[in-house]
């Protein structure tokens, strides 16, 4: 009888949701003045923080680049260990609201940054931020001068009318040969995805190294 009752109480479990005000970080690096040539908005992988992501960026030229480096939300200890810190963007739980408030956030980051349009602006996303930096851009219809997809994957619900704005954007994916985390099967499917998204306009670079961030790939972008 306890039995049945406990589960009558699990069925009738419901979920709820309210609204709060809450608030987030973020860092950039450099400064922005009228000898900046190009704004960054670079979207880290899981297990990062934005303060740790941004030293990938500091070998560009420090007058002609303004990076921005939004922070994911959810915090959590790595490796079991409570001494160091990383962060996720999402999770398959609740993806949809979760996605909202994100996107709320970057808004929040992009108006509290006075960024001229006569900048080149750069969307850049590496691991779990491809996915980050594609459906902002899909939500907000930002324009950018280049879209740059290092070794991460393409969200399965868009499409390609979600980015027929960006006509005149450079598309670049990056992927390291050695990625341990790009199986045979999985390189052929994200390459349909951005082919179906971008058709042929993609630019494809590869290189020598597994899933990570290379600063001399970065500085390249720029040459």
């Amino acid at each position: 009888m306890k039995s049945s009752k406990r589960i009558a109480t699990l069925m009738n479990n419901q979920i709820k949701s309210v609204t709060y005000k809450t608030s987030n970080t973020y860092e950039t690096l450099n400064s922005l003045t009228n000898k900046t040539k190009r704004v960054w908005i670079v979207f880290h992988g899981i297990g990062f923080l934005s303060r740790f992501f941004l030293k990938y960026f500091n070998e560009l030229p420090a007058d002609e680049n303004y990076i921005i480096a939004p922070q994911a939300p959810a915090k959590y200890y790595l490796n079991g260990e409570y001494k160091h810190v990383g962060a996720s963007w999402l999770t398959k739980e609740n993806t949809k609201q979760e996605s909202i408030n994100l996107f709320n956030y970057i808004d929040a980051v992009l108006a509290n940054e006075d960024i001229s349009k006569n900048c080149e602006l750069i969307m850049f996303g590496f691991s779990q931020g491809v996915s980050i930096a594609m459906r902002y851009l899909a939500y907000s219809k930002l324009q950018c001068n280049k879209l740059v997809l290092y070794a991460g994957g393409i969200p399965a619900e868009l499409d390609k009318e979600n980015f027929q704005y960006l006509s005149n954007t450079e598309i670049i994916s990056i992927l390291g040969i050695s990625d341990e985390y790009l199986t045979p099967n999985r390189l052929i499917e994200e390459n349909t995805k951005l082919k179906k998204l971008f058709g042929d306009s993609i630019q494809h670079m590869k290189f020598e190294g597994g899933h990570e961030v290379k600063k001399e790939i970065i500085n390249n972008l720029v040459k």
